[in-house]
């Protein structure tokens, strides 16, 4: 067995697609982690997870005891000034909490740019967090990169979004701002080699992939991929708050996320230093073209490990929550039964198909022709057991994503939509008995995609209301 690492930001992208390629190396991995419920099951049993907050150095500190190395993958994505005054006060905290507690290594993974430009203030943030964790004592392997080109990343769903769904894009002088994207294939591979530096070394490296582009060049040549035609006109009046609102309507990524991205593009983020081609030679960067190839095809996937909107927290939303959460629609219900978590999780897990969805079965019938006559797959696929799920099967015009027996159910919508959609059902167990959640996600496609959400709501909320309730009830009626 390799040496043992901790890693930060799991629930994250970077995190969630860093963990299975550390345990695929042979690194024994330790995940820290705001809300370790989150996190059980997604990886497999060898990984250990520690809950504790950033900014708690005793249990941060005991976390980090035993672990060889120590990777830095979180960050605040805010337009507030108080992230960067958070960040610094995150960042000094563990890497004293490294320090303590004999840590031989801190990766960090921060963004690129030229320190004697004028840094937009979330890529001076990131810079600062890197000197403030070298101050620690701690050595810092610390990697320097602009856009990420992959599946989930916030910054390539944004330009996928734009591209998809603008056929002419008025867009701000920043779209002609030179990039080096780089693909997430690559980032991983960086952060995996950092752990074979020689022990006590550290160092900051650029990290880039083979092109420089200019963001315009991005979209339109990701637009080819794609086989579309699009036209790009710049205009001087666009202003980063006006281009956030307009990411804002057009994708699902919300203003406040948007604003700070849009901010760092306004920089030149091109590599200038090659240590990282001396230092990783074994490391050689794939283009642009490839990058978005590889992206595309993992759309095509089931199983997609991370996404942007893995970090939702829906503990903290109000109870029957029905409204927008960080670019996402959502509606969630929770009930409690009197049944066990194992008796709940076997009623959602045996939905659609002959048994159908409990409650209002000839709305569904009509969806599913409405479905059928607009070309999509209707409800004629049901499902492969009335019982047994696996990732991968169809359940009517929905497809398992995600599936942890007596837990969890993740629906992914094939059915035609201004948008993507998901229904997740999660279960737990309490002290009298379980709680269930029930939540569905929307990501809307442009203003039809609101639409269309809010035109529907008044049958979501007795459909999914009935249905969560229902499922509670037949778990206690089989108990």
């Amino acid at each position: 067995m390799k040496a043992r690492v901790l890693v930060t930001g799991a629930t994250g992208y970077i995190g969630g697609r860093l963990v299975p390629r550390l345990r695929d190396e042979g690194y024994a991995v330790r995940c820290y982690a705001r809300a370790a419920e989150r996190l059980r099951g997604r990886f497999d049993d060898a990984v250990e997870i520690v809950e504790g907050d950033i900014a708690d150095g005793e249990r941060l500190e005991a976390a980090l005891r035993g672990c060889d190395a120590a990777y830095y993958l979180v960050h605040a994505m805010t337009s507030t000034h108080a992230f960067e005054a958070a960040d610094r006060e995150a960042a000094r905290t563990f890497g004293e909490a490294a320090r303590r507690a004999g840590v031989g290594r801190i990766v960090y993974l921060g963004g690129l740019g030229d320190e004697r430009d004028a840094l937009s203030p979330h890529l001076r943030s990131r810079h600062e967090v890197g000197d403030v964790l070298r101050a620690s004592g701690v050595p810092v392997v610390e990697f320097r990169a602009a856009i990420i080109i992959g599946s989930g990343s916030i910054s390539f769903e944004m330009m996928r979004y734009l591209t998809e769904r603008l056929p002419v894009m008025i867009a701000p002088r920043w779209v002609m701002t030179r990039a080096q994207p780089i693909g997430i294939r690559d980032v991983l591979a960086y952060l995996v080699a950092a752990l074979e530096r020689p022990s006590g070394t550290g160092g900051t490296y650029e990290i880039g992939g083979a092109d420089v582009l200019a963001y315009r060049e991005m979209m339109l040549r990701y637009a080819r991929a794609r086989g579309l035609r699009r036209r790009i006109v710049v205009v001087p009046f666009f202003t980063t708050r006006l281009s956030s609102y307009w990411v804002h309507i057009v994708t699902p990524v919300p203003a406040r996320l948007a604003r700070p991205l849009i901010e760092g593009l306004r920089n030149e983020v091109v590599v200038r230093d090659r240590a990282a081609a001396r230092d990783f030679p074994q490391i050689v960067p794939m283009g642009f073209d490839e990058a978005v190839r590889r992206a595309l095809d993992r759309y095509r996937q089931v199983d997609v490990q991370s996404t942007w909107f893995d970090a939702f927290d829906l503990r903290t939303l109000p109870r029957d929550f029905t409204g927008a959460q960080e670019g996402m629609l959502i509606d969630m219900r929770v009930r409690t039964s009197s049944a066990d978590a194992a008796r709940v999780a076997a009623v959602f897990s045996s939905l659609g198909g002959t048994r159908g969805w409990l409650v209002a079965n000839a709305l569904w019938r009509v969806r599913g022709w409405l479905d059928r006559w607009v070309g999509g797959v209707g409800l004629r696929r049901g499902r492969r057991s009335p019982t047994d799920l696996r990732i991968g099967d169809a359940v009517d015009f929905w497809r398992v994503e995600a599936f942890e027996p007596r837990r969890l159910l993740r629906l992914r919508a094939e059915m035609k939509l201004p948008g993507r959609a998901w229904l997740q059902f999660e279960v737990e167990s309490n002290e009298r008995g379980s709680t269930l959640r029930q939540t569905a996600f929307f990501e809307p496609q442009g203003l039809f995609g609101f639409l269309y959400w809010y035109a529907v709501a008044p049958f979501h909320e007795w459909v999914f209301a009935q249905m969560a309730t229902r499922i509670a009830r037949a778990a206690e009626a089989a108990d």
